[in-house]
Order: C-alpha cells, then structure tokens, then sequence
C-alpha cells in the first residue's frame, strides 16, 4: 500500500506540472451519501481542461484511508433510489457516464464507460489531496452529471462487478 501511495503522489506532483489550455476552473462539492439523501460536505474537487485532459484536483476529507473507485455518473443528482427493494445511498445518480453505450467498465485508458475515473487516494489521516488525469473527458462532460465516490478500490474490470468498488459514499453535482 505505501508504494502504491508513493507512486501516486508522484504522479500527482508530475500532473500538477501539467501545462493547461488555459480553461477555467470548475468546482464541484462532495456530500456524503446515504439512505435519506445527502449529508455533511466531504470537500470539493476542481476541474480544469489542459493539453492532456481533465485534471481532477481532489480536497477531501473524512473518507476511509485507501483507494476508491471514482467515477462520473449520469444523472445530477446525489439522491437515494429503490433498486430491488433495497434503499441505494446516491442511486438517483444512474450508472457510470457511458455515451456510447459500450456497456463496458475498462477504466480511464480503456475504451468503456467515458466516466471511470483513475482511484481516489486517501491518506490515513482520511484525506484525499492528490490530482488524477482523466484524458478522454473535458469538464463540460461534467455538467449535469454526478460525481461519486464508491467504498473500495477498481481494478478497471467487469469482474468483479464494476471493478470491485462498493457502495457510493460521497457525491456532488454540477447541473445547470
């Protein structure tokens, strides 16, 4: 875990020097998610278009330390939906950002869902600082669509479902 760590940090850093196509910035803030809809605020995460894609600049706090799957979702919305009788925290959200109906999770090199995202780092103190690249999405992507975070890790893959990420724990929007 602690290289796995190191590794992104330095790629953090090496994305922080990243030179951009001069694009405003967006912020987006995350709300933790649960049955009865959203609740305390988590952070926010900036977005900004460069030469190489979406840069995905996380502040975030009071997550569990380790990797979580991180993904655009289709619908902007953060609230609860019934899915086989089950109450889904962030459900409204939809599946992942997927415009060309490939039905398919294979990350953010692959050629799937445009909304799988590179996995969030969290710290053990619970915070998540450092930058990801998505480099097949812009941030207009990002209008009216949803932001998550998931409980686990992604391994990019169908298997196990969805790479292996969990429950969604934290989500924000920006719907116009």
């Amino acid at each position: 875990m602690l290289r796995i760590s190191q590794m992104a940090l330095g790629l953090g850093g090496a994305l922080l020097m990243l030179g951009s196509a001069q694009a405003a910035q967006h912020d987006i803030e995350l709300h933790q998610v649960n049955a009865q809809g959203t609740g305390d605020s988590v952070g926010s995460v900036t977005l900004e278009d460069t030469d190489y894609g979406l840069l995905l600049t996380p502040d975030l706090s009071g997550l569990e330390p380790g990797m979580h799957g991180f993904h655009v979702h289709m619908n902007p919305s953060c609230q609860p939906s019934e899915q086989d009788g089950e109450t889904v925290p962030g459900g409204a959200a939809g599946g992942h950002y997927d415009p060309e109906d490939t039905g398919t999770h294979q990350g953010p090199y692959g050629d799937g869902h445009l909304g799988d995202l590179p996995v969030l780092m969290v710290d053990d103190d619970g915070n998540a600082t450092t930058p990801v690249l998505a480099p097949r999405l812009e941030a207009s992507d990002l209008q009216g669509r949803a932001l998550m975070v998931h409980v686990g890790g992604d391994n990019y893959s169908d298997e196990p479902k969805l790479g292996g990420g969990g429950k969604r724990v934290a989500c924000g929007t920006w719907s116009q």
